[in-house]
């Protein structure tokens, strides 16, 4: 360990020696801390977000203030006008200095709204990302005893249990028995063989059949129809023959 000398020129001379560095200090057994003090723990983005929304709200406020302040002052340069030049050029001049106030308040409001929508954004996306994190290591938990092969291998299975259980259908809906030894073509010809028969039958007896009664028509009326009625030339010579008749 290196030591300096304290109050002596020289280091025979010296009556009290101390440590030259915190390694040192460390050695002998002293605890140390930077001077700087312990390193404080950053903000999270909720709190943030929470403290740029305090702000903005106070800069809204001051905005509001300056506005009023500024009407009013145009309202005092207004109201001396020419009859007190020098208080109306002082309000014209508190109205700048307010202006500029309300401009560099603007700007400072437009950052901080920037910051917070860029924060928002950030968590948003930080926890769309954690969120896919999570979905992707469910994801593989949920196929990790998965493999393609065995899968293969179980469809395959599945299919084969399939065929064998619609060939089993098919056995049981097939008739057993006796019908297993009728020749079909047997049966068929004997059918046309008893239509064959059918037919011939109806074709002997078809002159015993009744003859059926003849359709009777209507008589013709023997009374005559009436006749048409009279034309009107003969019906005004009977009028002037009954008129003739009358006057005479």
């Amino acid at each position: 360990m290196e030591l300096f000398e304290i109050g002596k020129a020289g280091p025979s001379d010296c009556t009290q020696r101390c440590p030259r560095s915190w390694t040192d200090f460390e050695a002998l057994g002293y605890p140390w801390q930077p001077l700087h003090g312990k390193k404080e723990k950053g903000p999270s983005p909720e709190e943030a977000i929470q403290k740029l929304k305090e702000t903005e709200k106070i800069l809204i406020k001051k905005q509001e203030f300056l506005e009023q302040k500024i009407q009013q002052e145009l309202q005092t340069a207004k109201k001396h006008g020419t009859k007190n030049k020098r208080a109306a050029l002082q309000a014209l001049r508190r109205k700048k200095r307010l202006e500029q106030q309300l401009a560099q308040t603007d700007g400072t409001l437009s950052t901080l709204e920037f910051q917070r929508e860029a924060i928002e954004n950030a968590t948003t996306n930080a926890e769309v990302l954690r969120t896919m994190e999570l979905a992707a290591h469910g994801m593989k938990k949920a196929y990790q005893d998965m493999d393609i092969d065995k899968v293969d291998e179980l469809m395959a299975d599945i299919t084969e249990q399939q065929e064998v259980a619609q060939q089993i259908s098919d056995a049981i809906s097939r008739p057993v028995g006796f019908a297993d030894d009728v020749d079909e073509d047997e049966l068929l010809e004997e059918l046309e063989e008893l239509e064959q028969e059918e037919l011939a039958r109806e074709l002997l007896h078809v002159g015993d059949k009744d003859e059926e009664p003849p359709v009777k028509l209507p008589s013709i009326p023997s009374t005559h129809l009436p006749a048409g009625p009279a034309p009107k030339a003969d019906e005004d010579e009977e009028a002037l023959k009954q008129l003739a008749e009358w006057v005479s």
